[in-house]
């Protein structure tokens, strides 16, 4: 939260604590920073005794969800995403982590827009279209899987450089 003195942070994650959770390895892609946030979103919660309160979503699906539909007696725990000077592109990892962190039970406003699976309307004037499948794929790292399995057909010496700490972890 801002003060006259500047910015509190009250609480940070980084991919690379995933691995005191058993994610050891892949720390750098959506999967991990969707992993990142929902760690994020636990530990506010857990620091204002709000944990118990919101549960955040039970099931990973990829659908919308906003922690203030649900009904409570007390108000969810509202932040504002603040990207700073980063581009804000479609899939980025930086979505991975908002969805993380709304899933797990903070209220942060955002749209389906940026995350992977939207595909703008095709003419002025109609809707967007969402498929939260393609983005429940990216939350799992399926895109990862997929790209490991053509690499490891097509050019097993590549495979091998690229992903010899996924290997070495079984």
């Amino acid at each position: 939260y801002a003060t006259l003195r500047g910015d509190v942070v009250v609480a940070a994650a980084a991919s690379n604590e995933l691995s005191a959770f058993g994610i050891t390895v892949g720390h750098k892609n959506y999967a991990a920073a969707y992993a990142t946030g929902l760690l994020l979103a636990r530990r506010v919660l857990k620091k204002f005794d709000l944990d118990e309160k919101f549960k955040g979503k039970e099931e990973i699906d990829g659908e919308e969800y906003h922690v203030e539909d649900e009904e409570n007696e007390q108000r969810p725990f509202k932040c504002i995403l603040d990207v700073g000077l980063r581009r804000t592109c479609v899939g980025h990892r930086m979505w991975g982590a908002l969805k993380g962190a709304v899933d797990g039970g903070l209220h942060i406003p955002h749209s389906t827009k940026n995350f992977p699976g939207f595909k703008p309307a095709e003419e002025k004037g109609q809707e967007g279209e969402y498929d939260a499948e393609a983005h429940k794929d990216r939350i799992f790292g399926n895109h990862v899987k997929e790209y490991m399995e053509m690499l490891q057909e097509e050019d097993p010496t590549k495979y091998e450089a690229h992903f010899s700490k996924f290997i070495a972890e079984g």
